[in-house]
C-alpha cells in the first residue's frame, strides 16, 4: 500500500508541508462507495509515486480533520498543493476523472 494514513498527529508534517501535491481520500469502512474508490486511490498512489502523495483519512478515527474540511459526504478526495485545497470532488469518480483532480 502506498497510501499512507493520515491523522490530527502528521497532518502538517505530511501534507501542509509536503513538497510534492497530495491527495486525500476522505473515507470510512461502512461506506459502500468508500470502498469501491479504494482500488482506485491506490493505483493513482502506484502510478503517481514520487510526484504525488496519497493518504488516506477514516473519518470515523479523525472526526477532527474532517471536520476542519467540512466533510459532509464521503467518499470526499481533496487535492492540495502548498498546504492549499486546489480541487475537490464528493463520491465515486472513475480512475480518469480523479486524474483530472490533480491536473487542476
Amino acid at each position: 500500500m502506498s497510501e499512507i494514513v493520515v491523522t490530527a498527529e502528521n497532518f502538517r508534517t505530511e501534507v501542509v508541508e509536503s513538497d510534492i501535491p497530495v491527495m486525500l481520500d476522505f473515507w470510512a469502512e461502512w461506506c459502500g462507495p468508500c470502498r469501491m474508490l479504494s482500488p482506485l486511490v491506490s493505483e493513482i498512489a502506484e502510478k503517481y509515486k514520487g510526484k504525488v502523495k496519497v493518504g488516506k483519512v477514516n473519518v470515523d478515527e479523525q472526526g477532527g480533520l474532517a471536520q476542519a474540511f467540512g466533510v459532509e459526504s464521503i467518499p470526499l478526495v481533496v487535492v492540495m498543493k502548498n498546504g492549499k485545497v486546489t480541487a475537490s470532488s464528493v463520491g465515486y469518480r472513475p480512475l480518469e476523472q480523479l486524474e483530472a483532480l490533480l491536473e487542476k
